[in-house]
């Protein structure tokens, strides 16, 4: 279930948050990121380390099945992702001031997007793997 909300908010954010925000002027896309990120953050981490460990813990109560541990460890790559692939590109956002927004701010937020893409990829992975172990 983790797994899936986390897909599911991560995908959201790809096909209606992103979108939606790219339609704003630079200053206002710019704010716009700065919020749904403090926001999402900490969703999303929490989805991915909840559904990790739930993950883990099937692994280990069904036999040793490997589905669930593949799943678990895409669902949980997503830490190390975002740490390393996105993190950059979030710090360098972060730091921008509203009033300095414009062309650099809005090409780092359409990067962000394709970063973001990998994210939705490990969790629709993650729960697929996770759908297949359960059904045996």
């Amino acid at each position: 279930m983790a797994a899936a909300l986390f897909t599911g908010a991560a995908v959201y954010n790809n096909v209606a948050g992103q979108p939606a925000r790219l339609a704003l002027d630079d200053r206002a896309l710019l704010v716009q990121w700065m919020q749904a990120y403090e926001r999402g953050f900490a969703l999303q981490v929490s989805l991915a380390g909840t559904g990790g460990l739930l993950g883990l813990l099937a692994f280990g109560h069904s036999g040793w099945d490997w589905r669930w541990l593949g799943g678990a460890v895409l669902l949980l790559a997503n830490w190390p992702w975002t740490l390393l692939g996105i993190m950059p590109t979030n710090h360098r956002l972060k730091v921008m001031a509203p009033d300095d927004a414009g062309p650099e701010s809005r090409r780092l937020i359409l990067a962000w997007g394709r970063l973001h893409a990998v994210r939705s990829a490990l969790g629709m992975a993650a729960t697929l793997a996770f759908l297949w172990a359960a059904m045996g």
